[in-house]
């Protein structure tokens, strides 16, 4: 069994941790499916250290197959409920299109006056909004062919007529100078993997930290600098929870597993600065046996292309390689 010492800190992360998942579920519920996929997918990603972490405070111990073999587990099933989101994504645009096609149907049978071009009911962009949105596009970038509407904003199938970058930046930059920062722009593939351009309202960015999630931050940074050194006392031969007066003899390993920790953080760090990419505090993973197992960053604003996303993650590799 696990010593008094050790106790509130298991405790406080296995509470902290079933309270973001009770209020994630109570968030995903009302966006159904997709909703309840998402939620499935953070639970897939918490499962394997809720159940170290459970096993640990029952004083069962995995060794380092059975954690990597969760964690491997883990990443197939995240991997098959992000192509399950994917897909629910994809069926509600297809029965989206297919009710606004029957109503036009419909309207047409009886004789109501249209126009050449149906704007959906349920598009949520302003009529202005949109015109200023059509005008970006033309014969030299991308060639809108049809409007649909998606979440708070709206696809646009057409024909890409130029190289995907070059392309993007242009739009981006035309969309910026006739309505600012309210809207944002992506050109990705649909599941015909043709280009597609999708357009939504800037407030759907991803938000900032909350206090509790900064909270939540500081609680498992304390509990990853505690593993850390007691990883250096099991290399020592001695229990750190159990005898902490001895911290001195631990310092020189256990800071060291911690000051590579943060380098990788401050590499990624630094260099999403030079992209203009705002990070989250990491979510440091504690682990007894090794220390910990590094961190969770949450990106807190778009990333213009995978290059950035690149770039980010292989500059903390960098920082550590000058550390280690």
């Amino acid at each position: 069994m696990f010593t008094t010492s050790e106790t509130p800190v298991i405790a406080t992360i296995l509470a902290v941790a079933f309270g973001i998942l009770g209020w994630g579920f109570y968030r995903a519920r009302p966006f159904g499916k997709l909703g309840i996929l998402a939620w499935l997918q953070s639970l897939v990603l918490m499962t394997p250290w809720l159940l170290f972490f459970g096993l640990f405070a029952a004083g069962i111990y995995i060794n380092i197959i059975g954690i990597v073999l969760l964690l491997v587990v883990s990443a197939g099933i995240y991997v098959y409920l992000g192509r399950q989101l994917r897909a629910a994504g994809q069926d509600a645009i297809l029965r989206q299109k297919a009710v606004d096609r029957l109503k036009s149907e419909s309207e047409s049978n009886t004789n109501t006056p249209t126009v050449a071009v149906v704007i959906p009911e349920t598009l949520s962009i302003p009529d202005d909004d949109l015109s200023a949105i059509k005008s970006i596009f033309g014969i030299d970038t991308f060639f809108a062919t049809e409007t649909i509407p998606y979440q708070d904003g709206a696809v646009f199938k057409g024909n890409l007529r130029g190289e995907p970058e070059e392309t993007h930046n242009r739009l981006t930059e035309s969309l910026k100078s006739r309505l600012g920062d309210k809207y944002r722009l992506f050109l990705v593939e649909n599941a015909d993997s043709r280009p597609v351009v999708i357009v939504l309202p800037s407030r759907n960015d991803p938000r900032p930290m909350s206090i509790a999630q900064k909270v939540f931050a500081g609680v498992l940074l304390i509990a990853t600098l505690g593993t850390c050194l007691e990883a250096a006392g099991l290399l020592l031969g001695f229990d750190f929870f159990s005898y902490p007066v001895r911290y001195q003899e631990t310092l020189p390993i256990g800071g060291g597993i911690f000051i590579i920790l943060i380098a990788h953080e401050i590499g990624h760090w630094v260099s999403a600065r030079r992209h203009q990419v705002r990070l989250s505090l990491p979510f440091f993973l504690p682990a007894v046996q090794i220390g910990s197992f590094g961190a969770i960053t949450r990106f807190e604003s778009l990333l213009l292309n995978r290059k950035v996303l690149f770039d980010i993650s292989l500059a903390a590799l960098r920082l550590e390689e000058f550390f280690l």
